[in-house]
């Protein structure tokens, strides 16, 4: 299914797209338990946020003038929903994370064409979660220090500038701050990529995997580079088609609710008719995460055998693997960096 020779760019779309073919269960499987339970977990947190503070929030809704709210009966609503969004931002993480790392335990498999049971996918994906979240954090926050150091500059004109013009050069700094600094960011993404298949594939560490990402990209980043934004824009116009249909049909859904009703609906009826908006939006939403999520990583994944293969010449030992090794068990020597 995966040619174990240096991959040429047919090579890794048709392995991305044949590895998905072949193990959709595990891969949209584990995506669908992650983000769907995610999705649970984020619905109950509202309802029950919004059945302790629904006096609250009603209060601050009709409330005649804004100025008539004050914080003690807004800073409740405003703390529970920022809660509520930090926890997003948490699962949303944890999902990204072992949705990278169930691709890389997949690839695993797929270069020795070997079949892999949604169980062991799962448990070796979830004994990696934790170094995967790391690492994308620890290449996240390198990533942002160019944007980080435009944001200071920023600032730093403003205080120094204090006065009519203090805006419009604020803003010209920021722009040719960012001109000048997100190449350095594209650069470092680029260099870190392969850093989730290393933690995968290697059983690394963050700090290690993100050195052994440096050192297979080194003397191919352009190619890294293309291939990744490929699979990306690839991943986002599938994503997008996916998305498309419920989007419609949550409208349509939404805009039959005046034409039902003989007068103006009620507030019961008009939240209704966004709640099931929402619902149909989400679940497209989260059809489309999957596969916009899922399909990158392989690509990466692939890249990072790729460059093992140039650099290594990993090929020979996985096609001696792939011949010796029964499936379940883990070939040696494949897995190690040398």
């Amino acid at each position: 299914m995966i040619p174990l020779q240096p991959l040429q760019l047919s090579d890794i779309l048709n392995g991305a797209i044949s590895t998905a073919g072949r193990y959709w269960k595990q891969l949209f499987g584990v995506a669908a338990v992650v983000y769907g339970g995610a999705a649970a977990v984020i619905a109950a947190a509202l309802a029950v946020l919004y059945a302790s503070l629904s006096d609250r929030i009603h209060g601050i809704v009709h409330a005649p003038e804004a100025s008539d709210v004050t914080w003690g009966q807004a800073g409740p609503v405003v703390l529970g929903f920022a809660g509520v969004l930090l926890g997003t931002a948490l699962l949303t993480m944890v999902c990204t994370a072992m949705v990278y790392a169930t691709s890389a335990s997949v690839l695993q498999e797929a270069v020795l064409g070997r079949p892999a049971s949604f169980r062991a996918v799962w448990r070796r994906a979830w004994s990696r979660v934790l170094p995967v979240m790391g690492t994308v954090l620890l290449s996240g926050l390198i990533t942002l220090v160019p944007l980080l150091l435009v944001a200071g500059a920023v600032v730093a004109v403003v205080v120094a500038t204090v006065g009519a013009h203090s805006i419009a050069v604020a803003v010209v700094v920021g722009v040719l701050g960012g001109l000048v600094l997100l190449p350095l960011g594209v650069w470092l993404w680029v260099l870190f990529s392969l850093a989730p298949a290393a933690v995968v594939f290697e059983r690394q560490g963050p700090i290690g995997a993100l050195r052994r990402s440096v050192r297979l990209v080194r003397g191919a980043w352009w190619r890294v580079c293309g291939i990744s934004l490929l699979a990306l824009v690839l991943g986002s116009i599938a994503g997008s088609f996916i998305q498309l249909p419920f989007t419609t049909l949550g409208m349509f859904h939404s805009l039959r609710l005046p034409l039902d009703t003989a007068s103006d609906p009620s507030a019961a009826q008009l939240v209704a008719g966004l709640t099931s908006y929402l619902a149909i939006t989400l679940l497209g939403q989260t059809l489309s995460q999957i596969v916009s999520v899922t399909f990158p990583q392989l690509v990466t994944g692939l890249l990072y055998v790729d460059r093992r293969m140039r650099r290594e010449e990993l090929g020979p030992v996985l096609i001696e693997a792939a011949a010796a090794e029964p499936a379940g068990q883990q070939p040696p020597n494949v897995t190690s960096p040398r």
